[in-house]
């Protein structure tokens, strides 16, 4: 059986830390790593409780550096696992994930990796479970807008495994080599995007490189939610903002040209419908063209890296599944 590993992200999240081991130990993970982000609270006590190696970080760093540190600790060196579950905090994993997961991957060397079935929580115990999903994977539309699929549906829809766009950054089970080989320069998660959305863009990028998704009903993971559809109205507005900027530059990096010219008209119609919104109705999202610029040559310059990779390996044209 394949060897299998977990990261946790944790920023002052210990009380939620100490579930989310509970959950993980009895999965049969053959290793584990908490990244304990300057945290000010008990962190690294409730991993050296649960037995789990601790990389603590000397000073508060964004979701995709954090992770970066960590991975590049996790999968650097000869006993490498082949998958990787990539959680956080707040994410309680039900017993048999791993288990449903390992399945997504069998006789398929093309999956790189596998979004299990999220549900709503409002904490990890189980009177706190919503009975809803979500997220079932993740989709991606015409306009370049990512999704949770089955956000708010009834806990026992979407029962049935399906090819999806990528599995949603809350939880999600990765082949190491597919993880490796969507890495630009050694980050695997684009640091030049902190924040919302830099799950969208490994996926994208996963699929760019020949790498395909599988959506697994039976990995169950209780998450509590804070940024979704249902919760974006409460959001701060550089939450709102940064999410509108990092579209934006995956769009810049990754699009290739035979899909920018198919999609075109839907993709001009929406930028013009979202700037007339955010003039209108959110004037904070302006920020993020103004952010996106700064950050364009960074992610114009990873784009020749991704591109040049992917005309090498001569990938076919064409998003899985597009709206």
């Amino acid at each position: 059986m394949s060897a299998a590993a977990f990261i946790i992200l944790s920023s002052d999240e210990a009380d939620h830390l100490d579930a989310a081991l509970d959950a993980v130990a009895g999965q049969g993970f053959d290793s584990g790593l908490v990244v304990d982000n300057a945290s000010r609270d008990a962190t690294a006590e409730v991993a050296s409780r649960h037995g789990v190696a601790c990389l603590t970080l000397p000073a508060r760093v964004p979701y995709t550096k954090a992770m970066n540190r960590g991975l590049s600790r996790l999968l650097d060196g000869p006993a490498r696992p082949e998958l990787v579950a990539l959680l956080q905090a707040d994410t309680f994993l039900r017993p048999g994930y791993l288990a449903a997961g390992r399945l997504g991957f069998e006789g398929r060397a093309d999956v790189g990796s596998v979004a299990p079935k999220l549900l709503r929580t409002e904490g990890p115990d189980p009177e706190q479970r919503l009975e809803m999903i979500d997220a079932a994977g993740m989709t991606f539309d015409r306009r370049r807008k990512n999704a949770l699929v089955g956000h708010g549906c009834p806990s026992r829809a979407y029962g049935l495994p399906a090819e999806i766009f990528g599995a949603d950054g809350a939880a999600a089970l990765w082949r190491s080599e597919a993880l490796w080989d969507c890495a630009v320069e050694g980050a695997i998660l684009d640091e030049n995007m902190p924040g919302w959305g830099c799950d969208a863009d490994l996926a994208w990028r996963a699929q760019l490189l020949g790498w395909h998704c599988v959506y697994a009903p039976a990995a169950v993971v209780d998450h509590i939610r804070t940024y979704s559809p249902t919760t974006r109205a409460r959001a701060r507005p550089v939450d709102r903002r940064t999410q509108f900027r990092n579209r934006l530059l995956m769009m810049a990096k990754n699009d290739t040209w035979a899909d920018l010219r198919r999609d075109l008209g839907a993709i001009l119609l929406y930028e013009l419908l979202a700037l007339g919104y955010a003039l209108v109705r959110e004037p904070e999202l302006l920020g993020g063209y103004v952010e996106a610029l700064r950050r364009l040559p960074e992610a114009r310059r990873q784009r020749r890296i991704i591109q040049t990779r992917r005309r090498e390996r001569r990938v076919p044209f064409g998003l899985v599944a597009p709206d």
